[in-house]
């Protein structure tokens, strides 16, 4: 089994590269299969979640050839096109439900195994499921799959989310762009992966508008046309890097950023004395004293992400004083606070809310993934602790972040990756 040796108390300096966004880069990739032509994508994150997207397109019936040097992935069609996501390679990556919305709207069936990813929460796929009904599918779910079929294909229809969900929003958007008619979607997610999703579609000929009021228009069109794209830099391991500046007292200079996906993130860093200086498409981040307690809840963007919780209460761990975190968008998203309470944190937890009190110092343990972010938060964590820190269960970070290990070599980090898969 592969671990991580960490040996704390480097402060961090140089340059961190990002990589692009796994999160925008999953449900553009699926929505290749609604195209007839060979498409490509550019700045495509090598990371597990897409080599497992990967293998379930071609599953599919499609040729995938992905340059890892340039980070390029193209899709063609090779053979008969196939319907069924099986439950070998959909039991390790949750965004693999939205396979069901471009195989119904460009062949009138799918049949999809329910999906597996982090540990997180329910997470269930109602959502998804209701949308497309509306949309005209007939759906049934047994012994573990999902059997759909639109034999006349999809119609437009108009649907609003009793919650804000981004898998179901990405969903119906790739479902209704070659439906017929118009779909409305309202309390849509506009997360900036989904504004890529929905610009990358345009571009290709699909008709969609959008507006700040979580309001979603699909005119749905006959034919996408192939473009090349270029996937979005990753906002969430922008701020990770961010995050272990921060903690380990160093300066790091963030290149291939989109800024503007940040602010929500800045504010909240600066409100902990962070100085971060903005450029083009980089920015520099440091501190000049003690990191300082403050609240934060977690909502949907342009709110604080999920995806920062663990990272920030990492951090936090070493404010001057007690910090109130609050989880409003999954409910079982702590299961990193025994790890980092094995280190030395002290946190506790009731329900939905976390009280991160600053400790002097967190010392190196052995401790356990538990999901993508979680396990980062161990990373974070052993970054500044003092002595050896041995993080096991890699493949939870492998989903999500591109040569971790390497990048924080390149500025400074004393870590290691040790044993065989």
């Amino acid at each position: 089994m592969q671990k991580l040796l960490i040996k704390g108390g480097k402060k961090l300096s140089g340059e961190v590269v990002i990589s692009g966004s796994k999160n925008a880069s999953l449900p553009i990739i699926i929505s290749s299969l609604l195209f007839d032509d060979a498409i490509s994508f550019e700045n495509v994150p090598k990371v597990r979640d897409i080599y497992t997207l990967i293998s379930l397109i071609r599953v599919l019936g499609r040729e995938v050839d992905f340059d890892e040097e340039k980070e390029i992935l193209k899709i063609s069609k090779k053979n008969k096109d196939k319907y069924l996501a099986p439950y070998s390679i959909m039991k390790t990556m949750r965004a693999g439900v939205l396979v069901l919305a471009p195989l119904l709207a460009k062949f009138g069936k799918a049949r999809v195994s329910l999906p597996g990813g982090c540990s997180i929460g329910a997470r269930p796929v109602n959502l998804h499921l209701d949308a497309l009904k509306k949309l005209g599918a007939k759906i049934n779910v047994k012994s573990g799959y999902i059997d759909a079929s639109a034999p006349k294909g999809l119609l437009g229809a108009n649907i609003k989310f009793p919650i804000i969900s981004v898998g179901a929003t990405e969903s119906t958007i790739i479902a209704a762009a070659l439906a017929k008619g118009v779909t409305k979607i309202r309390n849509a997610a506009i997360e900036p992966e989904i504004i890529d999703l929905i610009k990358f579609l345009n571009k290709c000929g699909a008709d969609i508008k959008y507006n700040s009021k979580r309001k979603i228009i699909i005119k749905g069109v006959k034919y996408l046309y192939p473009i090349k794209h270029r996937i979005i830099p990753d906002r969430i391991e922008a701020a990770t890097y961010a995050i272990a500046a921060l903690i380990t007292n160093g300066k790091l200079l963030i290149k291939n950023v989109n800024n503007d996906h940040l602010e929500n993130i800045f504010n909240v860093l600066k409100k902990s004395g962070a100085k971060i200086k903005t450029f083009k498409d980089s920015f520099v981040i440091f501190k000049k004293h003690q990191l300082k307690p403050f609240k934060i809840t977690t909502k949907p963007y342009p709110g604080f992400p999920t995806d920062m919780q663990a990272q920030f209460m990492a951090m936090l761990c070493m404010a001057d004083g007690a910090s109130v975190l609050t989880e409003t968008i999954f409910e079982n998203r702590y299961m990193h606070v025994p790890e980092l309470n094995r280190m030395g944190a002290h946190i506790e937890t009731k329900g939905r809310t976390a009280i991160a009190h600053g400790v002097k110092k967190l010392t190196g343990a052995p401790v356990m993934a538990t999901d993508l972010r979680a396990s980062m938060s161990l990373v974070i964590a052993g970054l500044v602790a003092e002595g050896e820190t041995h993080v096991s269960r890699l493949y939870h970070l492998d989903r999500g972040y591109e040569r971790l290990e390497e990048k924080l070599q390149l500025v400074g980090a004393d870590i290691e990756r040790v044993g065989t898969e």
